[in-house]
């Protein structure tokens, strides 16, 4: 995948948090003012005049065409990792890392997060556009996140940790959301064996495809149409998990699965007045470490 589309790919999950945030208070899963700073003009606009009931209509018909399912899958798994992190800190998780960060605002729009370290790690690229609009639009940057940049083909997550002196031996949150299925089975063994570093009771949270939509992608409502829009667009998937097994491989990292849910169960917890069929192979799942 190629650099510029990985930032395309972080600014459209920015877009869909921008316009859950303008529903109105008590009926959004959650609030994102940030996520606004790293859209392009056009999405700019349509966040700005989606509460005009109208435009609101015709953005969800557009949005489901060209991404069956992907909206109301994106802001539902968003709510509930923010869950998951929560429920860590309240575990007593002391700092937090954010694997493949892109355009995500954790660090800056949840206050419980106010009081603890979060290590940010992205590509240069897209790093640096990142801090280009937060400097930009607010001025500074928030005291408590550090933005660690990695080009992979460089240097790896063991380099990083010991050039940067991360603590592993606190108990750690990491996310890693939409990122393990550009990923080599190698890149995310990888990445297992780093976290398994980890102090007891840290957890990985992190997202992944269901490895029918490979094998058979039309048992999957839109999966099809999505695989073939990704090649054209030189985003190809490359990597899934069988649900049925990620808790043996877990175990070989000396963690234990914790939480596993795909679309559909997420979505009906959080947003279960908005159904919509599409995306239900997008899991998101929780590594606890032993």
């Amino acid at each position: 995948m190629k650099v510029d589309k990985a930032s395309r790919t972080a600014q459209y999950m920015a877009f869909f948090r921008a316009l859950e945030s303008t529903r109105p208070e008590g009926k959004r899963l959650f609030y994102d003012p940030y996520a606004i700073f790293f859209l392009d003009n056009k999405l700019k606009r349509a966040v700005q005049y989606s509460p005009v009931p109208l435009v609101r209509k015709y953005l969800r018909w557009k949005i489901h065409k060209e991404l069956p399912g992907g909206f109301t899958s994106g802001v539902a798994r968003t709510r509930y990792i923010d869950d998951l992190l929560k429920a860590s800190i309240e575990k007593g998780v002391q700092q937090v890392i954010i694997l493949g960060a892109g355009y995500d605002t954790r660090a800056l729009r949840l206050d419980f997060l106010q009081g603890i370290p979060v290590i940010e790690i992205d590509h240069p690229n897209t790093a640096k556009r990142k801090l280009g609009a937060l400097q930009s639009e607010m001025g500074r940057l928030p005291a408590n996140v550090r933005f660690y940049q990695i080009d992979f083909n460089e240097q790896s997550l063991d380099d990083l940790a010991q050039a940067r002196h991360i603590d592993m031996s606190l108990r750690t949150a990491f996310i890693w959301e939409g990122v393990t299925n550009y990923l080599s089975d190698q890149a995310v063994d990888g990445t297992f064996k780093f976290f398994s570093q980890f102090a007891s009771g840290s957890c990985l949270i992190f997202t992944y495809v269901h490895q029918q939509v490979y094998d058979d992608p039309g048992s999957f409502y839109g999966a099809q149409k999505l695989l073939n829009d990704l090649a054209e667009l030189e985003e190809t998937w490359t990597f899934g998990f069988d649900p049925e097994e990620l808790k043996e491989y877990c175990r070989k990292f000396n963690c234990t699965l914790e939480a596993d849910k795909g679309a559909v169960e997420y979505r009906e917890d959080y947003m279960p007045d908005r159904p919509e069929r599409g995306y239900e192979f997008y899991r998101v799942a929780m590594a606890v470490r032993d």
